[in-house]
């Protein structure tokens, strides 16, 4: 094997394409005699609908086809089939599609949607969740009780669309203790747009009974599957490949736009083009939720945490889409990165009148983090510790209970934390500041996982001595898969990375994958593109044993060469031995397959949850220096340190550009971002006009140190690093910008007014009356309905 294929920091194979902007997206792709189409969406966030009216739609200039929700009568959703295509009885946000138009240009079609007549009987919004949680308030699905069920488990009622919840241990009891400290905090974030700079968009052709979606997405079977499903039609009759994606950050996880494009592409029998304007994307993107978190502590004087409790509340908007998977993972970041005695965590989904939410990198960990971390650093000023060193006594390790009683293996955070000591140590010294600014320091830690899940790889060697590897996976900007996977296949048979050539996904042509996303590109199409390689090294050597008349325990491959353990001149080219076997046995290739082993947790402590155990934990130590402006509110980040569990690197460069970027990605978070809603249920920000992200001089350089060695199932003992970097962000700069101002950090972002109104004492406390204060309540308890 080519044992130096790993470690090296390698190139970005479709680099100089992209910076010259050559790469060809879905959004660039066309294709002969296509039409465009539009989507004419609802434009309050809540009405019952009287009467759609078509036809004047199809009398429009240049129209080609029209559909409505009787074209789409299927239903969607993640544990409840709670949404259909198009708005049906009811819209219940601003932006609902309610019908789509196919013409021959884009501005016919944005003609023709114009024109589609819709009346609607005006209903009464709920726009926030605690609207949605008030006594008597409207319900977004009065009909929920009718909806299909596919996940059995987890509580549903009125707006509450699911409950997750871990009971663990005596809870009363251990905050009844006599010798016990109780330390309750709460807390606030708000959406997050993921701002891809690719749109979503697709391009649909209907031929031979069948479709062909080319589209960007970050899962191809998952679109495969449900638009099938809202057609009607067998997922076999469905194909969809994947060109280069311009950006997902989960926006692309969910299905899109492809089953629109699909309908009309059958009904006009032409190719049919959507694609989001920026303005689209702004608002209708599966941002990420906004949430309310509330966590309370029992604490001895020791430091050890012997009970937690916490209910988290995520604002789903008008259909559940993915949030009951991410509801799940309350569990593993508030209950995962310290030891813990008694737990009982609540985590709920609520419907509400505005656009729905989704996956973003690392979901709900970034809040649940900052939470947990500002909540650490209060425990740690009523016990009186210092805050790195009560972390260094309570972060989980190896033998620890988690908090659906997953037992973890290894020592990381706290080898981890000495490690960012030795960074910080080790650092460029900067001048004080000294121009009246307030300083402040601080060093969080997190855990989070990697998304196993199924995948399938085919690997085929071929005559010219390269390997061409088939998967469903998708490159999303990361690199994992013009990266990571080449060097893990040339690793697996000698071969050299550029020698690797790594397929474009197709469904037609590839086995099923979840998707990439949640970190596991590596890890899991990674493990199964090992597996397939061992079924190609096995008729590799034995073609070559009867070349070099030696036994196949006696070969090693190496350096594109097969070759005699012992006597290196003795040994045949890669190319020669694959030519050599498709003359006599046919051409070589082998196929892999890897899904998740199922981590155990403790059986009944746990109610609605998609992820019980975390098959594949992965650590975090940020660290983070900031100077805040007393006089104009402004956060500067003075230094940024990471240290990453990694597992093993595969490409140190590689993995070090995934902590840059989401580090900044991070920082709009903390700092800038937000997507807010008005009184009309309206999105505010509509374009990058009015939504700040992180530009060129927000961007700090980021001081990594990758820690290596800690258990991993991936191949090679890798772990994902895509996802993880953002995860801790926004604990780290609130918490530092609390250390330097002695003010409690409850709301993020930190833009300038909310910092003025942090040191001015106005945001000490922040109520949340509807998060209930008897701990005790179930979802029954939520004035829910």
């Amino acid at each position: 094997m080519n044992a130096s294929m790993i470690g090296l920091d390698l190139p970005r194979r479709d680099a100089t394409d992209k910076l010259r902007g050559q790469t060809r997206y879905t959004v660039d792709r066309a294709r002969p005699g296509m039409l465009h189409a539009a989507l004419r969406r609802a434009e309050v966030p809540a009405g019952r609908i009287v009467r759609v009216d078509l036809e004047p739609a199809r009398r429009m200039p240049g129209v080609r086809a029209v559909v409505g929700s009787a074209d789409a009568p299927g239903r969607s959703g993640m544990v409840a089939g709670d949404q259909t295509l198009f708005a049906t009885g009811e819209v219940r946000f601003v932006g609902e599609p309610i019908a789509a138009v196919a013409a021959d240009t884009a501005e016919q079609a944005r003609a023709a949607a114009a024109a589609i007549v819709v009346e609607l009987e005006p209903l009464p919004p709920v726009l926030t969740m605690a609207e949605a949680l008030a006594p008597d308030a409207p319900l977004v699905h009065p009909d929920w009780r009718d909806y299909p069920q596919f996940v059995p488990g987890g509580q549903r009622a009125g707006n509450v669309a699911w409950e997750a919840t871990v009971v663990r241990d005596d809870v009363a009891a251990a905050f009844a203790r006599p010798d016990v400290t109780v330390v309750e905090s709460t807390f606030r974030v708000g959406r997050q747009n993921q701002a891809s700079l690719e749109p979503r968009a697709c391009v649909v052709t209907f031929e031979d009974g069948r479709f062909l979606i080319e589209t960007s997405t970050q899962a191809p079977w998952t679109v495969r599957d449900t638009t099938a499903s809202l057609l009607g039609v067998r997922p076999a009759d469905v194909r969809v490949v994947v060109p280069a994606v311009g950006g997902g950050f989960g926006l692309k996880f969910a299905f899109g736009l492809e089953p629109f494009a699909a309908l009309l592409a059958r009904a006009s029998g032409r190719s049919v083009r959507l694609a989001n304007s920026r303005r689209d994307e702004m608002l209708t993107a599966l941002c990420r939720e906004n949430a309310e978190i509330r966590i309370r502590s029992a604490v001895t004087a020791s430091g050890e945490i012997v009970g937690r409790e916490a209910v988290v509340l995520m604002d789903c908007g008008a259909y559940g889409g993915e949030q009951p998977f991410l509801a799940s993972m309350t569990a593993h970041t508030l209950g995962g990165s310290y030891r813990l005695g008694a737990v009982r965590l609540v985590s709920r989904a609520i419907y509400t009148n505005t656009p729905p939410t989704g996956a973003f990198r690392a979901c709900n960990g970034t809040y649940n983090v900052f939470a947990l971390e500002r909540h650490t650093d209060e425990i740690c000023q009523a016990v009186g510790m210092d805050p790195v060193e009560f972390r260094k006594r309570n972060v989980i390790g190896d033998g620890a209970i988690g908090a659906t009683g997953q037992v973890f293996e290894g020592d990381v955070l706290g080898p981890m934390l000495d490690r960012m000591a030795a960074l910080r140590a080790k650092s460029r010294k900067r001048p004080a500041v000294s121009d009246g600014r307030l300083v402040g320091r601080a060093t969080v830690v997190g855990t989070w996982f990697i998304l196993v899940g199924p995948s399938a790889a085919t690997v085929n060697l071929n005559p010219d001595g390269t390997a061409t590897v088939v998967t469903s996976g998708v490159e999303i900007g990361s690199g994992a898969m013009v990266q990571a996977l080449p060097q893990i296949v040339a690793h697996s048979l000698g071969l050299r990375p550029e020698d690797v050539v790594v397929r474009q996904a197709d469904t037609d042509a590839a086995g099923y994958d979840v998707g990439v996303g949640g970190g596991r590109t590596t890890v899991s199409l990674g493990a199964a593109s090992v597996a397939a390689c061992q079924e190609v090294r096995k008729k590799l050597l034995q073609i070559a044993s009867d070349m070099l008349e030696a036994a196949p325990d006696d070969l090693v491959l190496e350096a594109g060469h097969v070759q005699v353990v012992g006597a290196p001149q003795l040994k045949v080219s890669i190319a020669a031995v694959a030519q050599r076997a498709q003359a006599v046995t046919g051409p070589i290739s082998g196929s892999g397959a890897f899904t998740a082993p199922g981590t155990a947790s403790r059986p009944g402590c746990t109610a609605g949850h998609l992820v019980d155990a975390l098959d594949l934990p992965v650590f975090a130590v940020h660290e983070c220096e900031v100077a805040v402006d007393p006089e104009t509110g402004q956060v500067e980040v003075l230094a940024y340190r990471v240290v990453q569990d990694v597992g093993r690197a595969i490409n140190p460069r590689a993995i070090g550009g995934q902590i840059q970027g989401g580090v900044v990605q991070g920082l709009g978070y903390a700092l800038h971002e937000e997507v807010t809603i008005g009184t009309d249920g309206q999105v505010r920000q509509q374009g990058f006009e009015t939504y700040r992200v992180p530009l060129a001089q927000d961007v700090v350089p980021v001081e990594i140190d990758l820690y290596e060695g800690a258990p991993s199932i991936g191949p090679l003992g890798t772990k994902g690093a895509g996802e993880v970097p953002i995860l801790n962000v926004a604990a780290a700069v609130a918490c530092a910008v609390a250390n330097a101002t002695g003010r409690p950090v409850r709301e993020i972002p930190l833009t300038p007014p909310r910092v003025l109104e942090l040191l001015d004492g106005a945001a000490d406390e922040l109520p949340l009356p509807h998060i209930k204060a008897r701990w005790e309540d179930n979802l029954l308890g939520t004035g829910a309905g």
